[in-house]
């Protein structure tokens, strides 16, 4: 899924680190826990939120000069704002702990937890270990962001045009249909990450650290703890909303891999065990689309050509971007600001290395905002594009909060709320705009075009909660160094019914094929967002008066979805995440639901279609 930065970037975020200028001498957890409190609470917090916002732009200028120029130079830069970052931060945090009991205001008792909770990284306790810990952060995102995979052909092995950089394998996983080629394609990215699967045993014992410092049994008990509930509720609270959505899940995996078995053959892809990963259409079978064409259910009916319509129009970059912009201004929320337009990176520059993964940019946590996205004439760039300025309105809607308020009211909402806005790409929006002519809807088109956001929504659920899964695990020792792999599919094929094309050993680093494995991104906000994004829908439905099934409905040009949709961004994380969804949608519980009511019409197809397969693994 989709990364962004920004406060929530450098508070939550592996890459985010930096600091005030000169303070790489900061004094000791023990000097500064021995130092008495001056301040009170209240203006302890005044003085973090003036701190951060001082220092916010130089911390976010090295990291985009790093991540839109990939090279020795600017990894030097990212890696010293990490180092002085974590100093930083390590002073702030030892100096909040005088502040644990001591009264406070019920804003300054919310920012101190935003503060001190969920975090993504804490700063370990020496300068030698936190600028390992940023050496290590760059070094394994710069593998990532430069990796390909080359191929040699013949005894000339250093032809560049044998190497493939991610987005061309992906396009093969995506496009082609030859199993072989699959194979290569698959295997090819996944030899990337055995660069750094020492790099990062090391750099989870150094995070470990960090973390014990800070009263944390590991990395991964810090995670958790930002959710306003207690981690165990939290856990139980993740596997009860997996169960909700699990049968639909299943239902969809059994009708793929029956299609996939007529595609490939039963000898390839066996009808009671799990699918080959290589076989789904995306790198980490975590979302299924780019199979369509294998599993559509009535051939041609309804098409809803995004891609060849983008092209046929000539949208390039811009114009995409331009539409999206649109769908926002339509709901009543601002224009986005030139500067927006001058300095965000829409397209993958020609003369150097870039991380084309997309992501959202508050530079100075007020009017600098930014998007980084090789954007295509593609649906899924279409649709990312549209994701992404989520991000960039739920900045722009709260950037008059003081910092620790400049957040989602967790991190799934922050990843919702894009995606809220993709669920309206309906026929509807799509011929308003001029991009496709109108489609009439039968029962035929409504299960194609249901069928289609299953393979991105629904086949990505189990994908968003194992990701963590595994890393809790890591994080705590439960799975050891020398068991990475053999854990990584183990919960691979537990949740997603899933297997690889090839034998596997502890040489591969298979987990960290995924860039928020080497980015450090913490990854149940998305399997969250998959949930939120289905009530907030139906609530901003409702707010625009839509009657009629929920599949159908699109929010574009509403003002009333608009003005609820920016009270709840304007929150920000000013309140537990609980009261800011009683208030958008009328309930404290995340629930699974509003899933099962909009993909209703498919599961029915779908339970007809699998009568008589032994669906499951």
């Amino acid at each position: 899924m989709k990364n962004y930065m920004g406060l929530r970037g450098f508070l939550y975020s592996a890459i985010a680190l930096f600091c005030l200028s000169g303070c790489s001498k900061a004094p000791s957890t023990s000097e500064v826990a021995a130092a008495p409190a001056v301040k009170s609470a209240d203006e302890f917090i005044a003085s973090v939120n003036k701190t951060y916002l001082d220092n916010y732009y130089e911390y976010n200028a090295a990291q985009w000069v790093y991540v839109t120029y990939l090279n020795d130079d600017s990894a030097l830069l990212a890696t010293k704002s990490n180092e002085k970052w974590m100093a930083m931060e390590k002073e702030l945090l030892a100096e909040a702990r005088h502040y644990k009991d001591a009264p406070m205001s019920a804003a300054t008792k919310k920012a101190y937890i935003n503060m001190t909770q969920g975090k993504t990284l804490l700063p370990p306790d020496t300068p030698e270990a936190r600028a390992e810990l940023a050496r290590i952060g760059t070094h394994m995102e710069g593998v990532y962001g430069a990796g390909k995979y080359c191929k040699p052909e013949g005894a000339n092995t250093s032809d560049e045009k044998n190497c493939r950089d991610l987005n061309q394998l992906s396009d093969v996983l995506a496009k082609s249909r030859d199993y072989n080629e699959l194979v290569d394609a698959w295997t090819g990215w996944h030899s990337i990450a055995r660069a750094y699967r020492n790099d990062y045993q090391r750099y989870v014992e150094i995070a470990n650290s960090g973390a014990r410092a800070y009263g944390f049994g590991d990395l991964g008990a810090s995670w958790k703890s930002g959710y306003d509930m207690p981690t165990n509720e939290f856990e139980n609270e993740v596997e009860r909303l997996w169960q909700q959505v699990e049968p639909l899940y299943k239902a969809l995996h059994c009708k793929v891999r029956a299609d996939l078995a007529k595609q490939y053959g039963e000898d390839k892809v066996p009808l009671n065990k799990p699918i080959p990963a290589h076989l789904l259409g995306n790198m980490w079978s975590q979302q299924w689309d780019g199979i369509y064409d294998l599993v559509e259910p009535y051939p041609g009916v309804g098409d809803l050509d995004i891609t060849a319509a983008l092209v046929k129009q000539n949208k390039d970059a811009i114009a995409i971007t331009k539409i999206a912009e649109n769908f926002f201004t339509s709901l009543g929320l601002r224009a986005l600001p030139d500067s927006f337009w001058k300095k965000s990176m829409l397209t993958k520059p020609r003369d150097r290395e870039v991380v084309c993964h997309a992501s959202a940019w508050t530079m100075d946590a007020k009017e600098d905002v930014r998007i980084k996205q090789c954007v295509e004439p593609t649906e899924t760039e279409f649709e990312t594009i549209h994701h992404e300025l989520g991000h960039i309105y739920y900045d722009l809607a709260y950037n008059d909060k003081p910092m620790l308020f400049q957040n989602g009211a967790n991190d799934g909402f922050h990843e919702a709320i894009g995606d809220t806005i993709v669920l309206s790409i309906t026929p509807g929006y799509l011929n308003a705009i001029g991009l496709i002519e109108n489609v009439e809807a039968n029962e035929q088109s409504v299960i194609n075009q249901q069928m289609k956001l299953a393979l991105g929504k629904i086949a990505f659920l189990p994908f968003g909660k194992l990701m963590d899964q595994w890393r809790w695990k890591v994080f705590s020792g439960e799975i050891k160094p020398e068991d990475y792999n053999k854990a990584w599919w183990e919960l691979r094929t537990q949740y997603q019914g899933i297997t690889p094309p090839v034998e596997r050993t502890e040489q591969d680093f298979d987990a960290g094929a995924k860039y928020h494995i080497a980015a450090n991104v913490p990854y149940t906000r998305y399997f969250i967002a998959h949930i939120l994004q289905f009530q907030f829908h139906k609530a901003l439905c409702d707010a625009a008066g839509f009657k009629g099934p929920l599949h159908e409905c699109s929010i574009y040009n509403s003002k009333e979805a608009g003005k609820k949709l920016q009270t709840m961004l304007a929150a920000g994380a000013s309140k537990p995440w609980q009261d800011v969804l009683e208030e958008a949608i009328g309930t404290r519980q995340m629930d699974g639901s509003a899933i099962i009511d909009y993909f209703a019409p498919l599961m029915q197809w779908l339970e007809k279609e699998n009568q008589g397969q032994a669906c499951g693994w």
